[in-house]
């Protein structure tokens, strides 16, 4: 088990390229199911990371694969 907090901290890596996608923002919880539904990550940064360069990204649970000490890696197109 982890705290939320926990995961903010942790870099969030696509495994279908190796990218970094942003740090974990938000997550979607399920209060009947009593568990997390997605993560909200911050959208990508362009202009020295002061404007958005799009939206928040969200990733579904079942789409994330591994949670390391360091990283969390997810499988996303």
């Amino acid at each position: 088990m982890f705290k939320i907090s926990e995961l903010t901290k942790k870099d969030i890596i696509n495994l279908k390229d190796g990218a970094k996608l942003g740090p974990v923002k938000d997550a979607h919880f399920d209060p009947v199911e009593g568990r997390i539904k997605a993560l909200v990550l911050e959208g990508p940064r362009k202009m020295f990371g002061l404007l958005s360069a799009g939206g928040d990204v969200v990733v579904s649970w079942d789409k994330i694969k591994v949670i390391g000490k360091d990283a969390v890696l997810v499988q996303i197109d």
